[in-house]
């Protein structure tokens, strides 16, 4: 009921197609240069000139990264584009092309990276930095995959018809799942297919058909990501809001 993988089907295709087109030359290759300093106001500079400072961190034992890290800066509008494209950024690896300078041609390194964590203002959407890690062969790497729930826009006509039926709600419980990946078999969602659930019916994570070289990062693999209820669950009640306003915390690479 939920795959990316079955025997290297035609999904495993597909999976391998969209990582090659990702990590293909032209656009989808994330430009950068080296950056010498670090900060608040060296990052606002780099942000005021059009650019998002970057760092490339380094695989670490056990799929963790390391702090061994690598300062760069990415062109803002390559970066803004690539996340409006791709909704599953954050699990697709790219080609990443270190040049020497803005416009110039001597590429001082190159190889595969996972965008792992975009850094945003949480006021105004900005992007502040971008965090990589290296994706070469051979290594392995800690990924939160999103769960695509098959048919999802269908689903609130597919909710209406259970209603309508039995009374049913679809109730989504997980919406990643965490897995060690080979850095060749990383996939950029999970689907979870909706089309034969019924009133009572869940999957659980163990349910999910994968590549059998990823392993699932979970204590208890029997948890569900997705069941159908009998009715909608009542809402908790809500709480004050804080009358003290924070500011967002703004994290720096």
């Amino acid at each position: 009921m939920a795959s990316w993988w079955r025997g290297g089907g035609g999904i495993l295709r597909g999976a391998a197609a969209t990582l090659r087109r990702a990590g293909a030359g032209g656009y989808h290759t994330i430009q950068a240069v080296p950056r010498e300093h670090s900060g608040c106001r060296a990052a606002a500079r780099e942000r005021a000139d059009g650019r998002i400072p970057a760092v490339v961190l380094s695989p670490g034992d056990g799929g963790a990264v390391s702090t061994k890290k690598q300062l760069l800066t990415t062109e803002s509008k390559q970066i803004r584009t690539l996340l409006k494209k791709n909704r599953f950024f954050c699990s697709t690896v790219y080609r990443l092309k270190v040049r020497a300078g803005q416009g110039s041609a001597v590429v001082l390194s190159s190889g595969s990276v996972l965008p792992i964590k975009v850094h945003r203002n949480e006021e105004t959407g900005q992007i502040l930095n971008l965090v990589m890690a290296w994706a070469e062969e051979g290594a392995e790497l800690k990924v939160d995959v999103p769960v695509v729930f098959k048919g999802e826009d269908r689903v609130s006509r597919a909710e209406e018809s259970i209603r309508n039926k039995a009374g049913g709600y679809l109730q989504k419980i997980r919406t990643s799942l965490k897995y060690l990946c080979p850095a060749d078999h990383i996939p950029p969602k999970i689907e979870v297919d909706l089309t034969n659930l019924d009133i009572g019916d869940k999957i659980l994570m163990h349910d999910v058909q994968i590549h059998p070289s990823l392993k699932l990062l979970s204590k208890n693999d029997t948890m569900p990501i997705c069941k159908i209820l009998a009715t909608i669950p009542s809402a908790p009640e809500d709480t004050p809001a804080p009358t003290a306003t924070e500011t967002p915390k703004i994290t720096e690479v």
